[in-house]
């Protein structure tokens, strides 16, 4: 809302100064201003504060951490810049300034336009998406460096690997790094790196300079080289804050070439601390494993015993047990005597009433071997009466008396001569053993003969 000057409203400095703010930034769209750099603070926040001055006046300026990360480069004192943003008024302070989106430095806009350009196509085509980015191996076997043989930045690579690590060797493909065609030379020497897969990982780098120094190191043919190497790169191009294309597409991107050797290379007296340190684990390890051994071995020793002694032993437990067999055998003896002699005195207690019985049992006794000798005689008595009975009726008492009995072959005894036939052959049972006798009928019927 604008102030109507005919009305007597009265405002505050903070509505003036908003009012102003509003006017500004939405009167004046974004431009690009040129001019020198002074009165530069960089926060610790990371914000830019400076004024951009000419021949005639100047304004206050500040860039924000975000956007001056992106610029690629710090300005400093006396930098001639060109720079684009939007004119605002800080409402606190009522200071006139220019809220800066990007800058670059003054007569290089083409290269920055272009660097812009090149960058915003590289990303859209996923050359900068951080999914590709390949982790650098922790110990590897070869390094190489791609970098101008006099540059000094190899020096500066090779003595740090050499401090850090000597043991891993280092391949150099040269290349120049500036000037006309350096970039697809450049190019170059990281596809033949990548052809002969002779190292684990490939440092490419340079030392600083201006933006039209590092500008290899921004061309397309570079950032395609770095994106299909089968090495993983690391770059470390100018100093600190120089940013280039080639940055964003390595998979590792180093401040500076010292740093890039230490990102690619193991601390050997960290690794030997590290050993060390392994090493005095595995010495407490096994110094405590083999005092566990040596007691568990001192009670198996203890439990183990040689086969003499564990006979010795056996032998006097069966010593122990026979005399306790025989104590317990005794005491059981002397326990069943003493109940036995209990008893005995009980019994002779009870002694005098046990008198009649026994007369009565001596009655009876006698009265049973009468009675048994009584019968014993009547038995007799028909016994042989049965005997005579049956003398009398046995016929081999006849046979004595000079009589025979006639049986005939299947021992059946004969009553008449018709049974016989005439030349069968008979037995004559006699009192004294027996004959044989074939029979012959006289002439005459066999009914007819006598007996």
């Amino acid at each position: 809302m604008l102030f109507d000057a005919s009305r007597d409203d009265v405002i505050s400095v903070a509505t003036l100064n908003r009012m102003a703010r509003q006017l500004l930034e939405g009167g004046l769209p974004p431009t690009w201003i040129s001019g020198e750099v002074s009165n530069l603070t960089l926060a610790a926040s990371g914000h830019a504060y400076f004024s951009l001055k000419d021949g005639g006046a100047q304004i206050r300026c500040v860039m924000f951490r975000h956007r001056l990360s992106q610029a690629g480069f710090r300005p400093a004192e006396g930098m001639q810049l060109e720079l684009r943003g939007t004119v605002t008024l800080y409402e606190a302070r009522g200071d006139y300034q220019i809220t800066v989106d990007t800058m670059r430095q003054a007569g290089l806009g083409r290269l920055y336009e272009a660097f812009e350009q090149l960058k915003a196509r590289l990303a859209e085509q996923g050359l900068f998406d951080s999914a590709a980015k390949r982790p650098l191996p922790a110990h590897p076997r070869a390094i190489g460096v791609v970098t101008s043989p006099a540059a000094a930045a190899l020096r500066d690579v090779i003595t740090t690997l050499r401090r850090r690590m000597p043991s891993i060797p280092v391949i150099l493909y040269p290349t120049p790094v500036q000037g006309e065609g350096a970039a697809q030379q450049v190019a170059a020497a990281i596809r033949l790196a990548s052809e002969r897969a002779e190292t684990d990982v490939l440092i490419v780098c340079r030392g600083g300079g201006s933006i039209e120094d590092l500008w290899a190191f921004n061309e397309e043919c570079v950032a395609w080289a770095i994106a299909d190497s089968v090495i993983p790169v690391v770059t470390g191009v100018g100093h600190e804050t120089d940013v280039t294309i080639a940055d964003f597409v390595a998979d590792r991107r180093a401040p500076t070439p010292t740093a890039a050797a230490e990102l690619v290379s193991p601390d050997k007296a960290q690794l030997a601390a590290q050993l060390e340190q392994a090493r005095r684990h595995l010495y407490r390890a096994l110094a405590r494993q083999l005092t566990d051994k040596s007691q568990h071995l001192d009670f198996l020793a203890r439990r183990l015993s040689h086969p003499g002694e564990r006979l010795r032993q056996q032998q006097e437990r069966l010593r122990t047990a026979r005399a306790n067999l025989a104590r317990l055998g005794r005491e059981n003896i002397r326990r069943k005597q003493w109940s036995l002699d209990m008893a005995k005195t009980r019994l002779l207690g009870c002694e005098p009433g046990l008198a009649i019985p026994a007369r009565r049992v001596q009655a009876a006794r006698a009265a049973l071997e009468h009675a048994m000798q009584s019968a014993l005689a009547d038995k007799s008595r028909h016994l042989a009466r049965l005997d005579g009975m049956l003398g009398a009726m046995d016929p081999h008492a006849v046979l004595s008396r000079g009589y025979a009995i006639v049986e005939n072959a299947v021992g059946r005894a004969i009553r008449a001569p018709a049974e016989l036939a005439d030349g069968e052959t008979v037995t004559l049972r006699l009192a004294e053993g027996g004959t044989e006798a074939v029979v012959r009928h006289p002439s005459g019927t066999q009914a007819d003969l006598p007996f």
